[in-house]
């Protein structure tokens, strides 16, 4: 009896491995928007479907040297990687952006400013956040990474010249220079100025006046 309902069991569970594998073969689409913004769906975009206009991307030293597509691609899609120090997830996002070969910006999140502009961004304040376009992906996933920068179009290896060198990390919010030092420093040998003595009303040193005959001082 027992075999007979293991033999009876087999062509069900053999139906749902082909079921879960045909499931995990479906293609998986990529949608853009008119806006840039990426979305993924089981549905193939309408064949009347106009592409997304060229986006801002990071700065034109970035994209120097690249190559045609490449360009294009971070021209149309451009990479910016939000992270902080001591933070091993930031690392992990940071290796996969430069393994693959990805031309990102990096913006460093570390004063009660940067984590305010953070907030205001990304409606958080964890970290990494990485955006493609005006997609946002938060915490650092590198399954789900990939398959945005596989959409975006981003080539699986690199293909980076060799002599390429990223930006360097900088503040998300730009510091303010230091105001500069009103008047003149004292050097090493100069006496100190003389500091101002404040101006003494001449009620008080000089007695009784005509206007104030009790010489009250106040």
């Amino acid at each position: 009896m027992k075999l007979t309902a293991r033999l009876s069991a087999l062509p069900l569970s053999l139906g749902l491995l082909l079921v879960t594998a045909s499931a995990a073969a479906q293609p998986v689409y990529r949608n853009v928007d008119k806006s840039g913004k990426i979305s993924f769906s089981d549905q193939a975009p309408a064949a009347n479907a106009q592409p997304a206009a060229p986006r801002a991307g990071i700065s034109s030293a970035s994209t120097e040297g690249l190559p045609y597509e490449l360009r294009q691609v971070v021209q149309r899609y451009p990479v910016m990687l939000y992270t902080s120090d001591e933070c091993a997830p930031c690392v992990a996002a940071r290796s996969l952006l430069i393994t693959r070969g990805v031309p990102f910006d990096e913006r460093l999140i570390k004063t009660d400013a940067d984590t305010a502009a953070l907030q205001r961004l990304s409606g958080q304040t964890s970290l990494p956040v990485l955006s493609i376009g005006s997609q946002q992906l938060k915490g650092f996933s590198d399954a789900e990474w990939s398959q945005y920068l596989d959409a975006a179009s981003y080539p699986k290896s690199s293909q980076l010249p060799a002599g390429y060198r990223p930006a360097p990390a900088r503040p998300l919010v730009a510091q303010s220079p230091a105001p500069a030092a009103t008047g003149s420093a004292n050097t090493a040998g100069n006496a100190p100025a003389a500091v101002a003595q404040p101006t003494v009303p001449q009620s008080v040193n000089n007695g009784p006046t005509p206007s104030n005959p009790a010489g009250i001082k106040f």
